[in-house]
């Protein structure tokens, strides 16, 4: 059994792989990434380090060439964009012969208002109609996303938001790793869709929850969005990332991250990180820099 995961060097992927390495012997795992240079840390715990890029779907079917099991970590960029690299990605593990994908997902991708929604949608399509039996990781939103913010707040910032009071799964990435190597690696998930959400808590209740990691009141600023995108800017943001993180926000203010689930509990066996004790992970690497 040969297990493959896409994107091994990203922040998501890396923690799959070291995961996986905990219980996989490592010369069943192979990594599929653009830069082989970035993998040589895999290469030397005994990992099959194989090219291939998104772009280029010849260099995916050599990639997938004598795979089993495929976790497709999905890409980054826009809509287009993602659409157009999943597609290769999902007919090249069809030319391979790969007999299961899982996909990392969004929260409630089928029926989502989210603004990041349309990529997962038709990727999930598309694996559908290659017949291969497959698991869909509908991840709903990182507390690492959440690093700026809390950045902004060890600086003396209040916490600002267009996002309302809707409210978000969050969950740390090492949970959502965690989850994703027990599918790739595990059996009976086939045909499964998992809505991989932390318990949910609003803007307000986060900051709360901040505020006693850090041991002070953090007053909560809601704004517009053209409020928020004009702070974004002040923060020194790219100008083509600004539309996103106030789509962001509105997606999480009409209830696109809104999802109740105990599928994380199913898949890991355990409740999900603590939202105080994630905090607290992520504060320490923040002051650990």
């Amino acid at each position: 059994m040969k297990l493959l995961v896409t994107g091994a060097t990203g922040k998501l992927g890396s923690k799959v792989m070291d995961v996986l390495l905990e219980s996989v012997p490592a010369d069943q795992l192979a990594v599929s990434v653009r830069n082989p240079e970035k993998a040589e840390d895999l290469r030397s715990r005994g990992v099959d380090v194989r090219q291939g890029d998104f772009d280029h779907p010849e260099t995916l079917d050599t990639a997938f060439a004598g795979i089993d099991r495929l976790l497709i970590i999905s890409a980054d960029g826009d809509n287009d964009t993602r659409i157009r690299q999943h597609a290769n990605a999902v007919e090249a593990a069809q030319r391979a012969g790969v007999k299961f994908i899982a996909y990392t997902s969004i929260a409630n991708a089928s029926e989502s208002k989210n603004l990041m929604a349309p990529p997962h949608v038709a990727t999930e399509k598309a694996i559908k109609e290659t017949g291969i039996p497959y698991s869909f990781l509908r991840n709903n939103w990182y507390l690492e996303n959440e690093t700026g913010s809390i950045e902004g707040v060890l600086a003396g910032a209040p916490w600002v938001t267009s996002a309302g009071s809707c409210k978000t799964g969050w969950a740390l990435q090492q949970d959502y790793a965690e989850a994703a190597a027990a599918v790739l690696s595990g059996d009976g998930h086939e045909n499964t869709v998992y809505e991989l959400s932390g318990p949910l808590y609003t803007q307000e209740e986060l900051a709360s929850a901040l505020g006693e990691v850090l041991g002070k009141d953090i007053p909560v600023q809601q704004v517009t969005d053209e409020e928020y995108a004009e702070i974004m800017k002040g923060l020194g943001l790219p100008d083509f990332v600004i539309p996103i993180v106030v789509g962001i926000q509105e997606s999480i203010r009409n209830g696109s991250l809104a999802v109740e689930s105990n599928d994380f509990e199913k898949v890991l066996g355990r409740q999900v990180t603590p939202l105080n004790e994630g905090l607290k992970q992520i504060v320490n690497a923040i002051q650990a820099k």
